[in-house]
């Protein structure tokens, strides 16, 4: 056991899935869960998410030596303004959200100098959303960055990212800002650029709905996966993170006129090399566990009669 008691502010994918992995290993004495939704309280109760569950985030914080952040980015500070009196001396606070540096400037000075800050952000989920659909193996083998804040104490990280990696994750510590920009190209714009696609798609009158449902290919129906993912984490997380997304999409739209031109002009070498050069990040993925090259992308085949 590594904390007595974990406080899970927010029910969704991430908090679930650590409720199921800490569970998995026994890393906590006892669990306790909060959401603003009754009804998604009430789900979460029926599936015993928690060990308990309570109405408020302040009553959840209560006793509690780590608070988990599991809400948009954009709710952050007004839950820390309500637990903050409420925090127990030397407790650790941190957060899953995937924006760092507007986290750490509206949570942080709301939270009292007898507890400890640690931001922290895994790099895993699914399109899905709510207490049903949290497993305990979301997080092995992916990473986790820490961005701990000025003056946190070394122990306080040390222990959090113990409990990460029990729950599988490989953890990694950096500055908000670089987390940020890197997020900005790894996860953010290409969002995105998902949500703009699916987006074109459906406003070309010249394709009906039907031929874009049954002749989607690999890379359009991935690109409908991650556009199906929650409306309002994509909201705040673009809002919060304007200025590296941003830049990362002011180059893409750089490079997309190159592209654009090449294609204009059949410049078939240009659109060699590139795409030879940016199938070695494939690679790289690959050899870095992070993926699989399994034969359509580790699908399982459809079975007889299913439809893709």
């Amino acid at each position: 056991m590594i904390y007595e008691r974990v406080a899970l502010i927010g029910l969704g994918l991430i908090a679930g899935s650590m409720a199921h992995a800490m569970r998995r290993e026994g890393l906590a004495g006892e669990i306790v869960g909060t959401a603003r939704s009754a009804e998604t309280r009430a789900i979460a109760a029926e599936i015993a998410l928690c060990d308990r569950f309570v109405e408020t985030a302040a009553e959840a914080v209560d006793g509690a030596d780590l608070v988990v952040l599991a809400v948009p980015v954009g709710a952050m500070e007004a839950v820390a303004k309500e637990i903050a009196p409420h925090l127990a001396e030397g407790a650790t606070v941190t957060d899953v959200g995937s924006v760092k540096r507007d986290v750490v400037a509206k949570v942080g000075p709301h939270l009292p100098d007898h507890v400890h800050f640690v931001p922290g952000h895994p790099l895993a989920g699914t399109e899905h959303s709510g207490p049903r659909s949290g497993f305990a193996e979301l997080f092995d083998n992916r990473y986790l960055i820490l961005t701990p804040v000025e003056g946190t104490p070394p122990e306080a990280t040390l222990r959090l990212r113990s409990l990460w990696e029990s729950c599988g994750a490989l953890v990694e510590e950096m500055d908000a800002e670089r987390h940020d920009l890197v997020l900005a190209v790894t996860s953010h714009t290409p969002h995105l650029i998902a949500y703009t696609m699916v987006g074109v798609a459906d406003d070309l009158g010249r394709i009906t709905d039907s031929e874009v449902i049954k002749y989607s290919a690999a890379g359009f129906r991935d690109f409908t996966r991650i556009a199906a993912s929650d409306p309002t984490m994509w909201r705040d997380v673009f809002l919060s993170n304007k200025d590296a997304t941003l830049e990362i999409l002011g180059r893409f739209t750089e490079e997309l006129f190159a592209l654009q031109r090449a294609i204009r002009t059949g410049d078939g070498d240009h659109l060699h090399d590139y795409f030879t050069r940016t199938r070695g990040i494939r690679r790289g993925i690959i050899e870095a566990g992070q993926d699989t090259d399994a034969p359509n992308f580790g699908r399982a085949p459809a079975k007889k009669g299913d439809k893709d």
